[in-house]
């Protein structure tokens, strides 16, 4: 049985990618990950590998604060779909 991804995750990328204050690269980053968990058959593999990417890119000093924040969160919903 394949795993859906949850509704809130997908919400929390859109915001990512949609919100112009969020970097162009955390955007696309946002944006290559929401294509690879809706389009995989594996959605917990998928998102532990942007788990990796999310905790990478959450540690740049020049980030915004609010920015860095809903990647943190991202990352804590994926890890319950990891986990699931």
């Amino acid at each position: 049985m394949a795993k859906k991804v949850p509704e809130s995750v997908l919400d929390t990328l859109d915001r990512l990618i949609q919100d112009d204050t969020v970097p162009r690269s955390v955007r696309r980053v946002a944006s290559e990950i929401k294509e690879k968990l809706l389009s995989s058959k594996k959605v917990s593999v998928e998102a532990a590998s942007a788990i990796t990417v999310l905790e990478d890119i959450s540690t740049d000093p020049n980030l915004p604060m609010h920015v860095r924040t809903m990647i943190w969160n991202l990352a804590s919903q994926l890890e319950r779909i990891s986990v699931e």
